[in-house]
């Protein structure tokens, strides 16, 4: 289940929306981030390519 959330939050980045996971106001990241569950930061480079990775794209 978390591969799948992890995806649903990185998808903007992925689709050039947004360069940062914070940066997408619709997203229940934030939501995440309150709860401490992600970092703020959470969703560079290294994130990005491992969700990739996991989901097989």
């Amino acid at each position: 289940l978390n591969t799948h959330v992890d995806y649903i939050h990185i998808n903007p980045v992925k689709h050039g929306l947004v360069k940062r996971v914070a940066d997408w106001p619709w997203s229940s990241f934030h939501r995440f981030v309150r709860m401490g569950i992600y970092p703020l930061d959470w969703g560079g480079e290294a994130e990005k390519t491992v969700v990739e990775m996991s989901v097989g794209e």
